[in-house]
């Protein structure tokens, strides 16, 4: 890792004009790892903004720089003509430049500048000129801290980067209980501490700012469409277009719901299905033996981390519904 981190810093000092990206639909390890980056470059004197295809959702707005992102999704020829000058691109959190969408992957690909991928995704695709990829790193936040310690700028992160590497971590492992978590992540998390990030300050802004629409939601989803299925230790939750319209729906406000599905006694795999736009998001999540990113992989066109994967189907939710429960019993370990 010491010499892709020795050749990422030579990027950035040869770059006259640098672009961060990260995948669609922005998490808090893509928005706390874009923007931390966005902070120290910034420290750097050097020009650097950040693109991503589509907004953050609304819980995530208080981030300090979050007003700077240009995305794609409504801000396009901003983010086209970005991407067109700029001689750096980084990409934080993805390892395939289809997870930036169609249009924004094409000139990603078509771009003749350096680009640089800092991941912790499997299998990532070779389309980056300096790589940092570990796919035992709890997050890309992680990663981005152990790159600038690896290159002797750690005095340069302050309280407000540091706070975007704290959300990325606290959100990519369900608030430090993944088995992803190491010593290693603790003693980042009492780094940025003793830096005046304010780690409770971060919990109330991602966790208890709740609407009153997004609380029914939830409570809707978890009393009236949980599903238990018979003799094995899998729980899932499925929802319409028209229940989200009901309720209201922003962005984000299924966000951690399948962790409380997850949180049942006795269950071992969770899923939700979220019908929008013609097509359902599933996100997978589990614990011991059972490793959802399998599945995703060979039925839901999705992929990700063994505890922790998403997944894609253009099917009608009740026709994907029922493929999950169909094929799930394939994938439960055998005794």
């Amino acid at each position: 890792m010491y010499q892709s981190s020795q050749k990422i810093k030579e990027f950035v000092e040869q770059a006259r004009s640098i672009v961060i990206t990260s995948h669609k639909s922005p998490d808090g390890d893509s928005i706390g790892s874009s923007l931390a980056l966005f902070h120290i470059l910034k420290k750097w004197e050097k020009k650097v903004q950040v693109v991503h295809p589509d907004p953050a959702p609304t819980f995530l707005h208080w981030v300090s720089g979050q007003e700077q992102i240009i995305d794609f999704e409504t801000k396009r020829e901003h983010a086209v003509a970005a991407i067109q000058s700029a001689d750096l691109i980084f990409c934080l959190d993805y390892n395939h430049p289809s997870r930036v969408g169609d249009h924004m992957q094409a000139l990603l690909v078509e771009s003749s500048a350096n680009k640089v991928m800092i991941d912790h995704h499997l299998h990532p695709a070779d389309f980056c000129q300096a790589v940092i990829s570990e796919t035992t790193a709890c997050s890309t936040c992680e990663l981005l801290y152990t790159w600038i310690k690896d290159i002797d700028r750690l005095d340069d992160l302050d309280e407000t980067s540091g706070a975007c590497i704290y959300l990325g971590i606290m959100t990519d492992t369900g608030s430090f209980r993944f088995p992803s978590v190491s010593s290693a992540t603790h003693e980042i998390l009492a780094d940025l501490i003793g830096r005046g990030v304010k780690h409770y300050l971060i919990h109330e802004a991602v966790y208890d700012t709740n609407t009153v629409d997004r609380i029914k939601l939830r409570g809707y989803a978890l009393s009236e469409k949980l599903v238990c299925l018979n003799d094995i230790p899998i729980a899932y939750v499925s929802l319409s277009e028209k229940e989200l319209e009901k309720y209201n729906y922003q962005k984000g406000d299924t966000e951690g719901l399948v962790n409380q599905i997850l949180g049942i006694q006795g269950i071992k795999m969770a899923v939700l299905f979220v019908e929008k736009e013609g097509k359902v998001k599933i996100s997978f999540r589990s614990k011991g033996d059972y490793f959802v990113n399998e599945l995703a992989n060979a039925h839901f066109d999705g992929g990700g981390h063994a505890y922790a994967s998403g997944g894609i189907s253009a099917e009608s939710l009740d026709k994907t519904v029922e493929k999950f429960v169909t094929f799930v019993k394939d994938f439960i370990p055998k005794a």
